[in-house]
């Protein structure tokens, strides 16, 4: 050691700066690693609520505006605000996602907290201003498999996890829905639906007179999964609005039910659930012979 450390004073406060320095540098070290390394939990909610909604090319963009403003008019009402409010935290996540193909999929509203009136209105205002072009085919499959692992790292831990899909026909690309379905529910997912009955716009090779039972046999799915069809348009708003309360408020009610409170009657053989995809395995082979 050179001279000007020679003194025993001068040693001490040298090995205990160079102990400090030490000290803070590993302190440093520490503060740089990865964020993996810590847990940091998501905000927590009542429910993380999945709005899948059909924009298939079957759909008209009237349909599609009926759409966006019923989910609007819904989420800032009365009875939805006391259901989120009446909940256990009083908050949500909501997304809402249109859909048509198998890889269609377009956010409109990216995972949302919803705790108070203010924050309900900046998704209205989100599904108003700006209404976009359908798009072509129909794979609800494919929004299940699109939605299933949307609710990881999205910043929330909701008590429950709900899917919830509207549309005006079966699945008819992708994967059999029952395969998504089922994987779904294995995640501890619910699934509702809210089949779109009408008959406007082009899909009337789509068409199905009991697409509500193609929901309850082969899409819905969890506990206190439920249905309710729209079988006009003037009735969707105040569908969507039920359906929300439903939802929100975690309520068991009496599984699929129709507008006006009845079930759904039980059908006496399961549905066939590759029924959209033999339609247009026909419609394809028409259009080649």
């Amino acid at each position: 050691m050179s001279a000007q450390f020679g003194h025993p004073v001068i040693r001490a406060l040298f090995l205990a700066l160079a102990t400090v320095c030490l000290a803070l540098a590993c302190l440093s070290k520490a503060s740089a690693a990865p964020r993996e390394e810590f847990s940091i939990d998501g905000v927590e909610v009542d429910l993380e609520l999945f709005l899948a909604v059909d924009v298939s090319r079957s759909m008209t963009r009237r349909e599609m505006e009926i759409q966006r403003r019923g989910y609007a008019e819904a989420l800032t009402s009365d009875p939805v605000w006391q259901a989120i409010s009446g909940g256990m935290l009083g908050r949500i996540a909501v997304t809402y996602v249109e859909w048509a193909g198998d890889f269609d999929h377009r956010v409109i509203v990216p995972w949302t907290l919803v705790d108070d009136r203010e924050d309900a209105r900046a998704i209205a205002d989100a599904l108003t201003t700006q209404f976009v072009d359908n798009l072509r085919r129909t794979s609800i499959s494919g929004v299940i498999d699109y939605a299933t692992p949307a609710f990881n790292d999205n910043g929330f831990e909701g008590l429950r996890r709900v899917i919830d899909i509207s549309g005006d026909g079966p699945n008819n690309q992708g994967r059999p829905v029952l395969w998504a379905r089922d994987e779904a529910l294995a995640k501890g997912v619910t699934i509702n639906g809210l089949p779109l009955m009408t008959k406007e716009g082009m899909g009337a090779q789509w068409h199905l007179d009991d697409l509500d039972r193609y929901y309850v046999d082969c899409v819905i799915g969890g506990p206190g999964a439920f249905v309710i069809p729209v079988y006009d348009w003037a009735d969707f708003p105040e569908a969507v609005k039920r359906k929300l309360v439903l939802e929100i408020a975690g309520l068991d009610p009496i599984a699929p039910i129709a507008p006006n409170g009845a079930m759904i009657p039980a059908a006496d053989e399961r549905y066939d659930c590759l029924v959209g995809e033999k339609i247009w395995r026909r419609r394809m082979q028409d259009w080649y012979n």
